[in-house]
């Protein structure tokens, strides 16, 4: 019998389409801007218009060919995505010049790649008649079995096969925190970016798209559906890729944080903070079971005794999970716990073949259907 239902957010109850936008920019931004590696600042600037983000967005990720691609091999973080993105565009740049500037990225891959590192990097590409080439992703991604963060560590192959030089320069670090960060300054705009990460923008100017959230569902029907869960003794609870600004302050402003208890509600912020104080790195996002995990246990337990407890969990099979991805029904079949499938994700209905080919428990048009079923 299920007494804990924890909810994923992007694609169940907020639209992702604003953070693929963001995500879209971010690598455009790191291709194109002076800032970054420059190699079309004229063609730059931080407020496009929306057919403007639509083209941006269809070219970096192949008109969302990518994105899915990546969410098929259980990627799940929107600053993976980009990282994945970004990074593996750099290698194929470097690859262009590897005959005659073999010596300077040999050193430019020995170090972590900062963003004074790709600053270098670019004023050496712009020598060269360099082209960016995205359809290249999913080539040279599909000659691979990586999954999940597999997918990050297999750049540093990719490099020793494209450049012929053995690195770590690509394994989650530097690289990614700067992709991390000018992500952060387009979701969340020059207002909230230094409460967001700590840092000030390095790029001023940009909006954000915080104040610009869409539900899934009828704003009131979802509060409909928290409020019968709470009132029929339900536990329920957040387990979001979102950091928590960007969860909190949109569940306020929908009227939707008074359904929860705040110490169910585990975000981006939570997986990074116990990532940091393990002892053994490893990642702990999606489809890594700690969101849920923490969720369940009210944040009360330590990312030592998460990582060390036995799986699947006990009492696991009374918790259901709502998400819309791979990585959350794996995380769910790592937990123990049911799964329900929602179908407002990127890929929409086209979803259920996958959701029914991994045997999801349940596969619901929309979180409002979760009365049907508990």
């Amino acid at each position: 019998m299920v007494k804990t239902i924890l909810f994923d957010v992007d694609g169940v109850l907020l639209s992702e389409e604003h953070y693929f936008d963001a995500s879209a920019l971010s690598v455009w931004e790191m291709l194109i801007s002076y800032n970054y590696l420059g190699l079309s600042p004229e063609l730059f600037k931080p407020d496009y218009s929306e057919f403007e983000i639509k083209q941006i967005r269809n070219r970096v990720f192949e008109e969302d060919r990518i994105l899915k691609f990546q969410k098929s091999r259980g990627l799940n973080a929107n600053w993976d995505m980009i990282y994945l993105v970004f990074s593996h565009q750099l290698i194929h740049l470097l690859a262009q010049i590897k005959d005659v500037e073999n010596e300077r990225i040999s050193q430019w891959l020995q170090t972590p790649i900062t963003r004074e590192t790709l600053l270098d990097i670019g004023r050496i590409l712009n020598n060269y008649p360099v082209k960016m080439d995205f359809s290249t992703f999913r080539k040279d991604f599909q000659g691979s079995s990586a999954v999940k963060q597999e997918m990050l560590e297999y750049l540093n192959e990719l490099a020793n096969e494209k450049l012929g030089m053995k690195t770590h320069a690509f394994s989650k670090g530097e690289l990614w925190s700067v992709c991390e960060h000018v992500c952060q300054e387009w979701y969340v705009g020059d207002e909230h970016v230094l409460a967001s990460t700590g840092r000030p923008s390095v790029q001023t100017g940009k909006q954000g798209f915080l104040a610009n959230e869409t539900t899934l569902a009828p704003q009131s029907e979802i509060a409909d559906l928290f409020q019968y869960l709470v009132h029929a003794q339900y536990q329920i609870g957040i387990g979001t890729g979102r950091p928590e600004l960007e969860t909190i302050q949109p569940f306020r402003h929908l009227d939707w944080l008074k359904y929860f208890d705040v110490k169910r509600i585990v975000t981006a912020d939570d997986v990074l903070a116990a990532e940091n104080c393990l002892a053994e790195k490893m990642s702990l996002s999606k489809p890594h079971p700690f969101t849920y995990i923490m969720a369940i246990h009210k944040k009360a337990i330590s990312a030592e005794e998460c990582v060390s407890l036995s799986l699947p969990m006990a009492g696991a099979e009374q918790v259901l999970i709502v998400g819309d991805s791979l990585a959350d029904l794996l995380a769910a079949r790592s937990l123990g716990a049911k799964f329900a499938a929602v179908l407002t994700g990127l890929s929409g209905k086209a979803a259920r073949k996958e959701f029914e080919e991994h045997q999801a428990d349940f596969i619901l048009d929309s979180v409002i259907h979760l009365k049907d079923i508990v």
